[in-house]
This record gives C-alpha cells, sequence and structure tokens, in this order.
C-alpha cells in the first residue's frame, strides 16, 4: 500500500496511537495512568522524561470528536505523513517532537509566570494535560509548504484559528493549552520555513 510504504514510520506513529487510545478507553487504570502523565507542573517537576514521553502517546476521547479529527487524522496521518513522505522520516520526527517536548516546557515557563502573576488559578499547575496535539499543531503547521502559495493565509489562519476558536480566556490571556497549541504552530512555522524547505534527497 503506498500510504504505508511511502511514510512507515508515521503509519508505525498511529499504530501506536490507536493501540494506546484502545488502553485508555477500556482499562480501569487509564485515570490514574493520565494523571500521572499529563504534562502539567506538578509531574514536570516529579518525573519529566516520563511525563513528556508518556504524554505523547495519549489520544483522549472519541475517535470522531472535532479535535481528535484534526489533530489524529489530519495532523498526524495527514500533515505528518505528508513532512515523511517528502521530507523524510528523520525531519517528521523532528517536527512532531520539537512541537510536543519545546511547546510543552515553553508553557510551563508561561504557567509558572502566569501564576505568579496571578492570571491563571494556583491549581491550574497539577491540571491534567496530555495528548498528541502540540507535536499534531506542529505538523499541521510545518506543512503549509506542502501547500500552493495562495492558500498559505488561509492554512495560517486555520491552524492558528480552531485552537483560538475553543479557549477560555483569563482577561487577555487564553487557556494554557490554547497558549501550547500557538507556540506549537509558531514551532512549525518556523521549521516550514528552515527544516522543511527542501525535499529530503532521492540519491
Amino acid at each position: 500500500m503506498s500510504y504505508v510504504r511511502r511514510g512507515p514510520w508515521t503509519c508505525g506513529f498511529l499504530v501506536v496511537l490507536l493501540a494506546a487510545h484502545a488502553w485508555f478507553t477500556f482499562s480501569p487504570a487509564a485515570d490514574t495512568a493520565v494523571a500521572w502523565l499529563s504534562t502539567n507542573l506538578d509531574n514536570l517537576g516529579h518525573h519529566p522524561v516520563g511525563s513528556l514521553v508518556g504524554s505523547a502517546v495519549v489520544t483522549d476521547g472519541s475517535l470522531l470528536d472535532p479535535g481528535l479529527v484534526i489533530t489524529l487524522w489530519l495532523g498526524i496521518g495527514g500533515a505528518l505523513w505528508w513532512i515523511e513522505a517528502h521530507r523524510g522520516a528523520g525531519r517528521a520526527a523532528t517536527v512532531f517532537l520539537t512541537g510536543h517536548v519545546g511547546a510543552t516546557l515553553l508553557t510551563a515557563l508561561i504557567l509558572i509566570a502566569a501564576i505568579r502573576a496571578g492570571r491563571y488559578p494556583d491549581d491550574t499547575r497539577a491540571a491534567v494535560d496530555v495528548g498528541i496535539s502540540y507535536g499534531a499543531e506542529a505538523a499541521l503547521a510545518g506543512a503549509v509548504v506542502a501547500l500552493p502559495r495562495w492558500l498559505w493565509a488561509p492554512w495560517v489562519v486555520f491552524v492558528v484559528g480552531w485552537p483560538i476558536s475553543d479557549a477560555d480566556w483569563y482577561g487577555l490571556l487564553p487557556d494554557f493549552t490554547t497558549v501550547g497549541h500557538l507556540l506549537a504552530a509558531t514551532i512549525g512555522f518556523g521549521l516550514a520555513a528552515t527544516l522543511l524547505r527542501t525535499p529530503r534527497s532521492t540519491s
């Protein structure tokens, strides 16, 4: 099958995500696992590697929820697959991991400052925050290089607009997950202008 042959790393990742989704859907230990894997400030302080790695395979909710349609199917199955097929598995993995880890850590710094300034409630330190969406958002942004120039502006509006459309606001500051998605998009657009500009070598 051409899809699998051209994007084996992405397809393998999708299999892992779907298997993990089944486990988190049906396991009685799922809630405990999600709480431990959450990349909130408390967990990042106690077990940063475990939460960062584990969170990257969590897909919470129905596979047909709008958020998962965008992140899992369009972000991973579409955008990340295209990056692998046309730019190589190494660059695809770099986009996902830089978006996931980079946006998570930058969001944590903003969270610390916002909590200290009284912009977010203190219990935000322990809020549940798991999933693939930051890495998928970076892939969506990075895949702008696949589009003709006349579609760049609408694509940027979509990539930036979908997380904002569902944001909760604390004055002029959106909730921290929206901040994370916007940071991930920024990372992805930056990688589109640098790492993803040229196709992979065919030699």
